[in-house]
């Protein structure tokens, strides 16, 4: 039987778990490609794809990106690194045009 603590502390993590979900079910789908899935999944456990796709970095600037979340604790494969690196490179160079993202309607009065 849960004394009245642990079910609060249950709670709490369910309502994070859920908002954490539904915060990353409203990010933009990253660009088809051979480890979309892969560079979803790594990526988004911290940050909406949403960063990525406003990016424009050279494929330098994108191994650098790439290492920095690695040592951050992203969990990329030693295998994936250079392919999210070419697929990062290859999406969201300098010469790729801005995305436009649309806006968040603001409820503020």
């Amino acid at each position: 039987m849960f004394d009245f603590k642990e079910s609060v502390y249950i709670a709490l993590i369910a309502v994070t778990t859920l908002s954490c979900r539904l915060l990353l079910a409203q990010s933009p789908d990253l660009p088809p490609g051979s480890v979309q899935t892969k560079v979803t999944t790594a990526c988004t456990e911290c940050h909406e794809s949403r960063i990525i796709l406003q990016q424009r970095l050279s494929k330098a600037a994108w191994t650098k990106e790439v290492d920095k979340m690695i040592k951050w604790g992203a969990v990329v494969d030693s295998a994936d690194r250079d392919g999210f690196i070419d697929y990062l490179s290859t999406n969201f160079s300098p010469d790729k045009p801005p995305i436009k993202m649309p806006r968040s309607v603001s409820q503020k009065k």
